[in-house]
């Protein structure tokens, strides 16, 4: 007897829709940014579906680490999104929402800012309509007032424009980027936490204590972002690394990161060192030695004269190749001010702005610091970034990503 054949009803999957979505790069991060009602009506919102939407654009979590099916570059710095709308806060022009995105993991963290990313935020507002005409010149300078909703902070953007449009090609060179554009400068205002005092732990300078690591004379400050301060000779480092001496270490990062999660402790972001996993983006932990010669990442050989200190930072667990925007505000809030280890490193002199090494090369970054009522405060940190968009029209995700 003849087997009868079985039918079976063809499986359907729904096609993929298409969001309107800008890939730029802001400073030495590039990331996709979106205009807020730009996103599906479920993706409006905090939640599930936004993170899940994002996650599906940038390509994770991916267990080969390599974002291939999506537009992440599989590295801190190009792991990112951001979202945009007109300000529903006073006096200023622009909201920016910014999601972290973990690589390897089904994960946004939205406990930070991008300081790298914020360069691009008001050319991308200006460009979209998000910013009133009135307050941007034909030519010249615009001034955009951004709120950063991550952090609860206003951030300054000075906008390059030529003949109405956003001036983005140039000849500013950035440590990090391989080609020259416009600069842009962005000013950090009130960048120690809002939330509590620039050092939590109301010390210049802790021991902090991470047992089965050792004790370290730590530096934890709350500004521009969440970040520990190390002596790179007592965690055995000259300071003048570059990433693969840290990030081919495994070791190495386990230990960074345990340091990261008792640092966090003491800083009361978490209150149990399993908190950090679901907590990468913040705190941000880093090294600091005094100034010495050494070869950049790209071959470049910067004298000791050209620096006043070295620093070196982890983002989502590895060696950056250059700084994060926001750890750079911490490193000039913290050099402005007398006693942090930061300020010692880079010669212990009262000073007002700062020059330091990282692995691409250096970075100058302003801030002026003062005390009032016995606590420190800084009314304004300030770098030059640059940016310019890559790629614009559509990001496309499956119909059934959330």
């Amino acid at each position: 007897m003849a087997a009868s054949k079985q039918s079976h009803s063809p499986q359907t999957y729904p096609p993929q829709i298409k969001v309107p979505a800008t890939y730029m790069r802001g400073g030495t991060s590039k990331g996709v940014f979106f205009s807020l009602l730009d996103l599906p009506k479920a993706a409006q919102v905090a939640g599930a579906a936004r993170d899940a939407l994002l996650l599906r654009v940038i390509g994770s979590p991916d267990p080969y680490g390599k974002q291939t099916d999506g537009m992440g570059g599989a590295t801190s710095s190009t792991s990112k999104t951001v979202i945009l709308a007109k300000s529903e806060k006073a006096e200023h022009d622009v909201d920016y929402l910014f999601g972290q995105v973990a690589i390897d993991k089904a994960f946004v963290d939205w406990s930070g800012n991008c300081g790298n990313l914020t360069a691009a935020v008001g050319a991308f507002a200006i460009s979209n309509g998000l910013v009133d005409g009135s307050r941007i010149p034909t030519d010249g300078i615009a001034v955009i007032r951004i709120w950063q909703a991550n952090i609860k902070k206003t951030i300054i953007a000075h906008v390059p424009m030529t003949a109405g449009e956003v001036q983005e090609t140039g000849d500013f060179e950035l440590d990090g980027v391989t080609f020259p554009a416009a600069e842009v400068q962005v000013d950090f205002i009130d960048p120690a936490d809002g939330d509590g005092a620039m050092f939590p732990t109301g010390n210049v300078v802790d021991d902090l204590e991470v047992p089965g690591v050792g004790t370290f004379k730590a530096t934890m400050i709350n500004a521009g972002i969440p970040t520990i301060f190390l002596n790179a000779d007592e965690i055995g480092y000259t300071g003048a690394e570059l990433q693969e001496a840290i990030n081919g270490d495994p070791a190495a990062l386990t230990r960074f990161e345990t340091i990261r999660a008792h640092g966090a402790i003491r800083m009361g972001l978490i209150k149990d060192v399993e908190e950090a996993v679901a907590r990468q983006h913040t705190p941000k932990v880093a090294f600091v030695a005094p100034p010495s010669a050494y070869t950049s990442s790209s071959g470049k050989d910067i004298p000791v004269a050209d620096i006043d200190l070295q620093v070196r930072a982890l983002s989502m667990g590895k060696l950056h190749h250059a700084m994060m925007g926001t750890a750079a505000v911490a490193i000039g809030t913290a050099a402005a001010i007398p006693g942090t280890l930061v300020n010692l490193a880079a010669g212990g002199e009262a000073r007002d702005a700062v020059r330091f090494g990282h692995p691409s090369g250096t970075l100058k970054v302003g801030a002026q610091a003062s005390q009032v009522d016995g606590e420190w405060v800084v009314n304004k940190a300030s770098m030059s970034r640059s940016a310019r968009v890559l790629m614009e029209g559509w990001v496309r995700v499956p119909g059934d990503v959330f």
